[in-house]
């Protein structure tokens, strides 16, 4: 028997390295991967199949429609446009690039609204969604039950009663602690609710490393909403020692509506298995509401490109004067790791604000291994001891700005299905630089030469965690 399991053991570690060799990405998330599956017989090999095979390159999607999904975007189109004119040659040059690894344009007159905590937000929200006439389009990565659940339940029997046509889809993972009652309740009174990734027998080796992690509200495809917070108490009351999370969503009115709800039509045609919502009633024609140009990123293992990375990286290596990040989750790769060391030592001011908290300590040990040479760079950094910070938040020059749910790691690069909204507009941008600045006045500048003084402990731990960032 012992014989039997060791040569099973090195079949399957076998089959697992020539996968790794023939379809690994980069060097360094292979070179991890690798010492996972040496280090820890049988189980690294049942983790690296679970978290670690590139689906891309062996075409895993297509078992999955996301050549129905492609479909929508190249099929649909991006509708009327009217082109937008940059006066910015760096504006020009980011949208460009965004245009040209998503196919998604950049919209002109849309209205923005700033939402910069919880309460902001589903107080705007609720007003949208109590508001609706012909439908509700809800997409989030986190329900949870509690106070805003019951609401939302209350809100939408209330506009069911109406004929206003519901629609949720949520993620398996993210949501996995939702209770199936309210699941049950949603569909009780109308409601079409699905997931995203449903967690099943026979398919959560192929999906369970693939999240769905974005947050989209579409009313009549009128009014939008995206960001970074979700379906939870956490954003409007303490729930743990990381007091209330702290987070960032925008309204739009306007053009830019109909790429955001593109996004979220087509998660929806995967999650309810093919109902097509391309349909006139559904896309109206969106007047002019502002005068802001807004393009909506969106990212995901059914893309091509690393549309969300490209969008970061451009950003930072185009800022000619200053680079504002807020991320609670910043373990960045080799390329935005060196294009903003390459910034900060350009001249370029770039400050990075993170909480000093984190709800896993291998996050926090893996974004404090990167601190010391950032800093040795010059590049500013703050630690919020109060504010669990949840929001993503990049601004450049005070003249664009990123708002959205993709953090700066390898997750969201590579594994999840993220969206930004990228807002060219100066008023937008320094509006949240000042609150970002304003949350700097309340956080811990780290020192260089006290940092380099930390625990011998910490250092290891933190080369450690730094080893397996790539997996992270």
């Amino acid at each position: 028997m012992t014989t039997i399991l060791f040569i099973f053991y090195i079949l399957i570690t076998l089959a697992s390295l020539v996968t790794l060799i023939l379809f690994g990405t980069k060097p360094s998330k292979s070179f991890s991967w690798l010492l996972v599956i040496v280090m820890l017989p049988y189980i690294g090999c049942i983790l690296y199949a679970l978290f670690g095979i590139n689906r891309r390159k062996i075409k895993f999607f297509k078992l999955k429609r996301i050549d129905e999904m492609r479909a929508y975007n190249v099929f649909r189109g991006n509708g009327n446009h009217h082109p937008v004119v940059f006066s910015s040659g760096k504006s020009a040059k980011i949208s460009a690039l965004i245009e040209g690894s998503i196919g998604v344009l950049p919209k002109g007159g849309n209205r923005v609204a700033i939402l910069n905590n919880g309460v902001r937000t589903f107080t705007s929200i609720f007003e949208a969604l109590e508001k609706a006439e012909k439908f509700i389009h809800i997409q989030f990565y986190i329900f949870e039950d509690g106070e805003l659940m019951e609401k939302l339940f209350e809100l939408f029997r209330k506009k069911m009663e109406e004929g206003v046509e519901i629609r949720v889809i949520y993620d398996a993972i993210g949501s996995f602690s939702l209770p199936k009652k309210h699941i049950r309740r949603f569909r009780a009174i109308g409601v079409k609710i699905f997931s995203t990734m449903p967690i099943r027998f026979g398919s959560i080796l192929f999906t369970i490393n693939y999240r769905n992690h974005r947050k989209i509200v579409v009313v009549d495809g009128n009014v939008g909403f995206t960001g970074g917070v979700n379906i939870s108490d956490k954003y409007i009351r303490p729930s743990n020692y990381l007091g209330i999370w702290d987070d960032m969503h925008l309204r739009l009115e306007g053009p830019a509506v109909k790429s955001l709800h593109r996004v979220f039509v087509k998660d929806y045609f995967f999650a309810s298995g093919g109902e097509d919502l391309w349909k006139p009633e559904y896309f109206p024609e969106n007047t002019e509401t502002g005068d802001t140009v807004v393009q909506i990123v969106s990212g995901g293992p059914d893309s091509d490109f690393s549309s969300v990375m490209y969008q970061y990286a451009s950003m930072i290596n185009q800022a000619e004067r200053s680079i504002c990040i807020a991320n609670p989750y910043f373990i960045p790769n080799a390329t935005i790791l060196e294009s903003l060391k390459m910034a900060a030592l350009g001249g370029v001011r770039v400050k990075l604000l993170v909480p000093k908290k984190s709800d896993t300590s291998v996050v926090k040990y893996s974004m404090h291994s990167y601190f010391e040479e950032l800093l040795s760079a010059g590049i500013v950094i703050y630690e919020h001891p109060v504010k669990f910070l949840h929001s993503k938040i990049i601004v450049i020059d005070d003249e664009m700005v990123s708002v959205g749910s993709g953090n700066f790691d390898n997750r969201s690069f590579d594994q999840n299905f993220e969206v930004n909204a990228l807002v060219f507009d100066e008023r937008v941008a320094r509006d949240i630089r000042e609150g970002f600045d304003r949350d700097c006045s309340g956080a811990d500048q780290l020192d260089l030469d006290t940092f380099k003084k930390r625990s011998f402990l910490n250092k290891i731990l933190e080369g450690i965690a730094r080893i397996f960032s790539p997996l992270l």
